[in-house]
């Protein structure tokens, strides 16, 4: 550390904080570096029984979860009536089919299937399995142990399935009335219909073109067989991302990679309804004025009665959204519920409708109208509130289930308990009426709740970042336990030396608004040292992302993320993460600040949280302040370098989305609006790169297909002709996660720790081009 303890006085002065005159570190050496790089092999095997969220066998009282074992992890399979458990599965003849099928060499313990179930799901009684993986869907037969590549006969879209990608053939299967009588498809980009038990093909609309289509994708017979619902597309612009392939694995020369990849402000395809009665042959165009301007035309369903059909109209722009209910005789639309807003209407997981009994009668409603998310019963009929279910400064996360017969509500929350981390998840019974609100969850931890699919059983997996994971079976009827299904061991982690994070809040930019975040130290921490402060960033409005639950510790966990931060730790940095305003899972207004401002990132209430801890610890440098992060997180470093460069002088951008003009429509014109506006530029880190006075250090893959490459390289221009220093790092035939999660991640790690120890320690790093290469490998 040069001129330390001057720069830290000074700085501590000037913040109006204690002086702390404290020892200076020491430089890290190459084993320092052997020993953070190889910390995640190290202490992965060290937990025991850490159980994942459980997944119920459909139509069993049966359920299946991963727990981490000696070696790995393993698949579990308990039946809630007896209380037996067995293996799910032969984990060593799975390992062997899908490494023959995917080309990888996975043992039995080191599978790559994980909770939660949304990428990995079993089915047929827990007979057959199916995986996300590589970008694709893999299916697997427990019983032949065979697996194979899913195939995909949809057409395929643009990111949030905006535009069709019309290069590829839309899935034009016919499709069987419910009574089995006629078959829809189109012909010519036209509805017909043909009896299934064979004859002529019957044109039921003459108007299609390859300009204004019929999507056979979107064909929807009602129950009654009498009507069908179709799409009518107007296409929308074909705008393709073009990467090259810089090192091909198979060829000396490069190739090329082409992307269908809407941005926003890009003309998208347009979608309107159209019916058509089978026997008269009338076709009914629906009049569009009620969803003019649709981003998506959202779950197209027929009521049970067949005498209509309802749809979610998301108006572009996220600034209006509606149930639209259409008369399947004229075709005359409606407005069951309908939420507004002045800043956006959050689309990220937040919207549900249920029609209760399915015949357009009640309905239930998410909004946040009132500030917080919650629940509504409506009238169907009127279109009339008749109560708020759920009320007060909480918020509802997710709708499990609705027991029509009891007329009651399972749901998640969080907030409700007071005196609690606002952000630890619980679930809850509440009746149509709002009245007899009851807890399924009671430890102060963050819950997750699986039930049967007879609504007899549920388990309840709990933890905390310092409390390891407990799975519980209980009873739906009274919530009583039946048995504690698992409860972690990590002995032998804490003994390696582990201790968890500290959780650790203070006020916001208001002053009243409490910030949550969490303080990793060293190993071997020293309070009579002062260290420099690196802060983990991902300020993406859709979600909050301080983590809440202990980790397992494993190959493609998501503790992973935790064991990189103390990893960077233990080469001598404190390293914090922290939600501030703008994220979500807090009230609405909390949320609004990312409207049309996503250079904000709440960082006025991240360093007055940095404050707030330099006031509370000693060994807590704030003069010293770096960032790093990836995707939107990579965004977020920048912006913190060239809207704050005098509290952050140092940062590490990962696949940064810097423009929301280059990056995909969705994401961005969910919270920066439609039609672009000059918030867009503000926002820009490539508008604002003459504004860096730091360092920062670049890191892109060239095969990014989830942020444009070119959005990286128009910094590298804006701060070449701003005659700025940085660093560049370009991964040949990476993607998103370049030297983050996928790729060379231990030499991502070594560049990392090199850059924050030469400008946040002030030290000189290994000449490592001049020695042998000792560091950890990836396995």
């Amino acid at each position: 550390m040069k001129n330390g303890v001057k720069a830290v006085l000074a700085a501590t002065m000037l913040l109006a904080q204690p002086v702390w005159v404290l020892p200076a570190l020491a430089a890290p050496e190459v084993a320092d570096y052997e020993k953070a790089i190889g910390l995640r092999d190290a202490w992965s095997g060290l937990t025991r029984d850490i159980a994942e969220p459980a997944q119920w066998i459909e139509g069993t009282q049966t359920f299946v979860y991963r727990k981490s074992v000696e070696g790995g992890f393993q698949f579990i399979l308990m039946d809630a009536t007896t209380g037996q458990k067995r293996v799910a599965f032969d984990h060593d003849r799975l390992a062997a089919a899908f490494n023959a099928a995917v080309g990888t060499n996975f043992t039995g313990l080191t599978l790559p299937f994980t909770a939660p179930f949304s990428t990995t799901n079993f089915s047929d009684g827990g007979r057959k399995l199916s995986i996300r993986w590589d970008e694709a869907m893999w299916n697997c037969d427990l019983v032949a142990y065979k697996c194979e590549k899913a195939v995909r006969n949809r057409q395929g879209r643009g990111f949030s399935g905006v535009v069709r990608d019309l290069k590829t053939p839309a899935d034009n299967t016919p499709k069987l009335s419910p009574d089995g009588k006629w078959l829809a498809f189109v012909d010519n980009f036209n509805v017909a219909i043909k009896p299934k038990a064979g004859g002529e093909t019957i044109r039921l609309s003459t108007d299609g073109s390859e300009g204004l289509f019929y999507d056979p994708e979107s064909i929807q017979w009602s129950p009654d067989s009498q009507k069908i619902v179709v799409l009518r597309v107007q296409p929308g612009f074909r705008r393709e991302v073009v990467r090259v392939i810089s090192s091909p694995k198979d060829q000396v020369q490069p190739k090329i990679d082409i992307q269908l990849y809407p941005k926003p402000g890009d003309a998208i395809d347009i979608d309107r309804p159209v019916l058509f009665d089978v026997t008269t042959k009338k076709q009914t165009h629906i009049p569009y004025d009620l969803f003019s301007n649709p981003l998506r035309l959202r779950d197209l369903t027929w009521r049970k009665d067949s005498k209509g059909l309802r749809f979610e109209y998301d108006q572009r722009g996220h600034q209006v959204y509606r149930l639209i209910e259409a008369d399947a005789a004229t075709g005359k639309t409606r407005v069951v519920a309908e939420d507004t807003s002045d800043t956006f209407i959050n689309a990220y997981g937040r919207r549900y409708s249920y029609d209760v009994g399915g015949e357009g009668r009640e309905l239930i409603w998410m909004s946040e109208r009132d500030g917080w998310n919650h629940l509504y019963l409506y009238d169907a009929t009127t279109g009339k509130v008749k109560t708020q279910i759920t009320k007060g400064e909480f918020v509802v996360r997710q709708v499990l289930k609705v027991d029509e017969k009891k007329r009651q509500i399972y749901f998640a929350a969080n907030g409700m308990r007071k005196g609690e981390d606002p952000y630890f998840q619980h679930f809850y019974r509440i009746d149509f009426d709002g009245k007899n609100l009851t807890p399924l969850t009671s430890a102060p931890a963050f819950h997750d709740v699986a039930f049967s699919s007879d609504m007899q059983f549920y388990t309840d997996t709990y933890s905390r970042v310092d409390m390891p994971n407990v799975m519980e079976l209980r009873r739906v009827s009274d919530n009583s336990l039946v048995s504690t299904v698992e409860k972690g061991d990590i002995s032998r982690l804490t003994a390696a030396g582990f201790k968890p994070p500290e959780v650790f809040t203070a006020k916001g930019r208001d002053g009243k608004t409490d910030i949550w975040g969490v303080i990793v130290r060293p190993t071997h921490f020293d309070p009579n040292k002062k260290y420099p402060v690196i802060e983990n960033i991902y300020a993406g409005p859709h979600s909050s992302f301080v983590p809440k639950t202990f980790w397992p510790f494993g190959p493609h966990s998501s503790g992973d993320k935790v064991i990189g931060m103390q990893a960077l730790a233990d080469m001598g940095f404190i390293v914090v993460q922290i939600d501030g305003m703008g994220t979500q899972n807090r009230s609405k207004a909390f949320h609004d600040v990312a409207w049309k401002n996503l250079q904000d990132a709440g960082f006025p209430d991240r360093i007055a949280w940095h404050k707030a801890a330099a006031a509370r610890y000693g060994s807590y440098d704030i003069s010293r302040v770096g960032i790093y992060g990836g995707s939107a997180g990579g965004q977020n470093t920048l912006s913190a370098l060239e809207e704050f460069p005098d509290f952050y002088k140092a940062g590490v951008a990962y696949a940064g989305c810097f423009d929301n003009r280059m990056d995909k429509i969705g994401w961005n014109e969910a919270w920066m609006g439609w039609p672009l506006d000059e918030s867009y530029s503000r926002s820009s880190g490539v508008d604002n790169a003459y504004k860096l006075k730091g360092h920062v250090m670049l890191v892109v893959g060239e095969l990014d297909m989830n942020v444009d490459p070119a959005s990286t390289l128009q910094v590298v221009n804006a701060l070449i002709k701003s005659r700025k220093d940085f660093d560049l790092i370009v991964a040949p035939n990476d993607g998103h996660g370049a030297l983050r999660t996928t790729g060379d991640v231990n030499y991502g790690l070594r560049r990392q720790y090199d850059f924050f120890i030469r400008h946040l320690q002030g030290e000189a790093t290994p000449q490592w081009n001049a020695q042998a290469d000792t560091l950890p490998k990836m396995k």
